[in-house]
């Protein structure tokens, strides 16, 4: 800092709190969906994969009586069983029915929006260039709506440029729906210069909580000289939002919860910015930002750069 004070004062620090921020209209339904179905089938309800990417949210959960597991083996006959937000391969509900499993799908409805379209490219003809990350649950639910071979995963530029397509092959391409915003256009604009042809959704695949949180991170991080971003280290849109504050500019922290923050991180700092991932919960964010005020004199400016209003309806068998 350039000025001194009292030993007994704490160093001001301007907090800019990004909004949009934390959870998205696809993580509370998800969330709703364990929570409701506790409540009307009893304990315990077992989840397939994390509800979503946040521990503080799956503890929560398993201390209410859900059982997370990682494939339905472990899910014993009669159970009730909720498969997470991020989607499913289509062999999952078909296992859980051959099984008898009563079952309850968490999908993201803006990620069966993408399982959609998937399917209707591929009762066109096309091939499908997938962009997204390997390995991670929704790109491993998208490419398991249609047959083996059907899709291509593409990651970089440098997979596009590796595509051994002809360039008036029949094609269509489709997005994870947590991408950067920036990185996922200059991946589109290079396959549109290889492939002229090739067919894309009408509208947006990256979700509407994603693009805004990403926008938020962008009006908040020129002016710092370090951002938190409150999330999981497998949450894709956490680790989106942690790079774009690094893009422009910004030191950048990604914590889990405040537990996590060194407080050397802010010497030096009079300007710092805290958003959260779509799957943290404001509780962490009223953590970070109680453990901020406990080590600086803290003024709070809230950012606002768009209102969210979206609301999912829950599966029928849950609704009131």
């Amino acid at each position: 800092m350039n000025a001194s004070f009292p030993a007994d004062a704490l160093p001001p620090m301007h907090l800019l709190l990004a909004a949009p921020r934390g959870f998205c209209a696809g993580v509370d339904r998800a969330i709703e969906i364990v929570e409701r179905a506790l409540e009307r089938y009893g304990q315990p309800v077992y989840v397939r994969h994390e509800i979503v990417h946040n521990r503080f949210v799956v503890d929560g959960l398993r201390s209410k009586g859900a059982i997370f597991v990682e494939e339905l083996d472990e899910v014993p006959d009669g159970a009730q069983v909720v498969f997470s937000a991020h989607g499913v391969p289509k062999a999952v509900p078909e296992e859980a029915t051959s099984r008898g499993l009563d079952w309850l799908d968490a999908t993201c409805p803006l990620v069966s929006k993408v399982h959609r379209q998937a399917e209707r490219q591929i009762e066109a003809g096309r091939h499908i260039l997938f962009i997204g990350h390997k390995g991670h649950p929704e790109v491993i639910g998208t490419m398991g709506q249609v047959p083996d071979g059907a899709i291509t995963l593409v990651e970089t530029l440098e997979d596009v440029a590796a595509l051994n397509f002809a360039p008036d092959s029949p094609l269509a391409f489709l997005t994870q729906t947590t991408l950067s915003v920036d990185d996922t256009a200059e991946i589109v604009a290079a396959l549109r210069i290889r492939f002229p042809g090739i067919a894309g959704p009408k509208a947006e695949d990256i979700c509407y909580a994603t693009s805004n949180r990403q926008a938020a991170v962008k009006a908040i991080a020129p002016r710092c000289q370090l951002v938190l971003v409150i999330g999981a280290p497998n949450s894709s849109n956490s680790v989106r939002l942690l790079e774009v504050a690094q893009r422009c500019g910004a030191k950048a922290n990604l914590v889990q919860r405040a537990a996590d923050i060194d407080p050397a991180w802010f010497e030096e700092v009079e300007t710092m910015g805290l958003t959260a991932g779509a799957s943290a919960p404001e509780a962490l964010v009223d953590e970070v930002v109680a453990l901020i005020a406990s080590l600086r004199a803290l003024t709070v400016e809230k950012v606002v750069t768009t209102e969210e209003k979206m609301v999912f309806k829950l599966p029928r068998q849950l609704a009131d």
